[in-house]
């Protein structure tokens, strides 16, 4: 794997703790309900404009992540990263998310 550079660091960091988000496989879950539970790793950086989306994509694209097709929801823009594998390594990349406070 080529050497990331600091600022594609830097910014992934950024977009992703300003209001990215991780899903993480439930374990017990998938035990209980094998097949029928299909929910997998999965990190999603959210972009509110278009350009933002390209730029997100550029990024994860030099460190040379596989990215996924990008969705809209609440008139935003999410670009997911899938598997267990590309999610540790984005995470050992750019940081634990921050604990969110439950309203």
């Amino acid at each position: 794997m080529a050497r990331i550079s600091a600022q594609v660091v830097k910014q992934l960091a950024a977009y992703f703790h300003r209001n990215g988000y991780v899903r993480r496989v439930d374990a017990v879950r998938r035990i209980v309900d094998g097949q029928l539970y299909k929910k997998g790793a999965e990190v999603r950086l959210v972009a509110d404009t278009r350009v933002e989306l390209a730029e997100i994509r550029r990024l994860l694209k030099q460190a040379g992540f596989k990215r996924a097709r990008p969705f809209t929801k609440a008139n935003q823009w999410r670009q997911p990263l899938y598997g267990v594998e590309e999610v540790a390594r984005f995470l050992k990349l750019v940081g634990k998310p921050k604990k969110r406070v439950k309203k």
